[in-house]
């Protein structure tokens, strides 16, 4: 199976099923000399963790990484960082009702057209179980990023199902289950997560995430463009199915002398373009949106058929989060440190400097 490594010279390799004895990475390409321990990754690890609250998993896992090569004396070698992280708490017996069928919207149809066989235990390779090692890398890329260009990434729910969430601070982002920068809306958000809960269904949401401090020049002109990059890095995340860039959508009703972005003495008057110009970083903010599909999971029966092409109906059961983008916060942070940290290795190495 190829496409698991994302990045360059700054390269991921993701490993591992959700029901397997463990998932992990391996990170190549960091440069030497990075203080680096397990406190900065299972910072980032325990801020993805599910079941930290009623609306999410209650599947139990500590998500406790071990760094088996890479770093000595608490700082990286230059040599390949492995992670590894111990599956706790599967329960594969909960998936024993769909090992012959396809559960609508999730990936088990096509798993098996491609592959002729496909691991239903909480979906295998397809599980969002997979992105906690993508945490636990971009926890790496976004140090780095910090200490050698003072790049801060950071995300927030933006949008709950039907419910928008007004920006109003960072400091109220880490503050409550939902990442969301608004404390005022949280008691609606619970409410309706509460019902969704009820009523066995899922919903999805919409994300931001920015790079501020992004110095311009990274990203490469046609085929390797940031934003390219970044919308590809995105897009391989679990449930995603739209990503923009500053304006995004929004350019499709605005005019050319309200969308590009004039230059004054001080610098830009507007950011549409989210910090990228011509697949390269102008110095902005790095902004982008994620549109997050509602979980495929749930406990109300569908229709589907089984591998013989029979009719039935799919009730999924098990722990599943009624909402996967509750959780997707620090997954979008890690991948776009990642693809910051591949790109600003990529200029360095054309253009020097840092």
């Amino acid at each position: 199976m190829s496409g698991n490594t994302l990045g360059k010279l700054f390269g991921v390799t993701n490993f591992g099923e959700s029901h397997g004895p463990a998932i992990g990475a391996v990170i190549d390409g960091c440069p030497p000399g990075l203080e680096l321990d397990v406190a900065d990754i299972q910072l980032e690890l325990d801020r993805r963790r599910p079941g930290t609250s009623r609306h999410v998993t209650q599947r139990r896992e500590a998500d406790e990484v071990e760094i088996l090569s890479g770093v000595f004396e608490g700082r990286t070698t230059g040599a390949p960082i492995g992670l590894l992280i111990r599956n706790t708490d599967a329960r594969s017996k909960d998936y024993s009702n769909i090992v012959d069928t396809f559960r609508p919207g999730h990936a088990d149809f096509s798993y098996w057209k491609k592959y002729g066989l496909r691991d239903p235990r909480g979906g295998g390779r397809s599980s969002a179980r997979l992105t906690a090692p993508t945490v636990a890398a971009g926890a790496v890329a976004k140090k780095w990023l910090w200490h050698t260009h003072g790049v801060r990434v950071r995300g927030y729910m933006s949008q709950l199902g039907p419910i928008p969430i007004a920006f109003e601070s960072w400091e109220q982002v880490p503050e409550n289950p939902f990442f969301a920068p608004n404390a005022s809306i949280v008691p609606e958000l619970e409410a309706f997560m509460d019902q969704l809960r009820r009523d066995g269904d899922s919903i999805g949401a919409r994300i931001e995430v920015v790079a501020q401090g992004v110095p311009p020049g990274w990203g490469e002109p046609v085929y390797d463009r940031l934003d390219a990059d970044i919308a590809h890095a995105m897009l391989g995340l679990n449930a995603v199915k739209g990503v923009s860039i500053g304006s995004g959508f929004d350019c499709v009703s605005m005019r050319g002398s309200e969308q590009g972005d004039e230059l004054g003495p001080d610098g830009f008057l507007s950011n549409h373009a989210g910090g990228v110009l011509g697949g390269i970083s102008s110095g902005q903010d790095v902004r982008v949106s994620l549109a997050v599909k509602p979980t495929s999971s749930i406990r109300i029966e569908r229709h589907s058929v089984n591998r013989a092409g029979d009719p039935v109906m799919v009730q999924t059961l098990g722990r599943h989060d009624p909402c996967v983008a509750i959780r997707a916060t620090p997954i979008v942070e890690a991948l776009l440190a990642i693809v910051l940290m591949d790109h600003a290795l990529r200029h360095r190495g054309q253009c020097g400097g840092a």
